[in-house]
């Protein structure tokens, strides 16, 4: 049996899909070329700078950001390139730490750690 995880944030669930990996805080697109092959983008705001650069990277697991919603541009894209997405935690920069192994679902808007 599943051990229980424990919530540390909830958003607006702007892209289906459950991973697993680490956290990158991402202040600029540039940072997004330095990924590894297991993260999850945390942003502010996925402002449309960020858009062509994560196209480029296909092994970015996931994103997670403070702002935006349902049918923000991030969104829209996120949903086109199967990246799993939550938007709108409020928190998520300030809450979540680099390095740090989180679970993100998607369909529901819940991140565990």
């Amino acid at each position: 049996m599943k051990a229980k995880q424990k919530i540390i944030l909830k958003g607006i669930a702007a892209s289906i899909g459950t991973v697993r990996g680490k956290v990158k805080i991402v202040n600029f697109p540039e940072e997004i070329d330095s990924l590894g092959d297991t993260e999850i983008v945390v942003v502010s705001f996925l402002l449309p700078d960020f858009l062509p650069v994560i196209k480029r990277k296909s092994q970015i697991l996931g994103i997670i950001s403070d702002k935006g919603g349902l049918t923000c541009h991030a969104a829209i894209v996120a949903r086109e390139l199967e990246i799993p997405y939550i938007a709108g935690t409020q928190v998520a920069t300030k809450k979540l730490k680099d390095g740090m192994t989180v679970t993100m679902d998607g369909r529901n808007g819940i991140i565990y750690e």
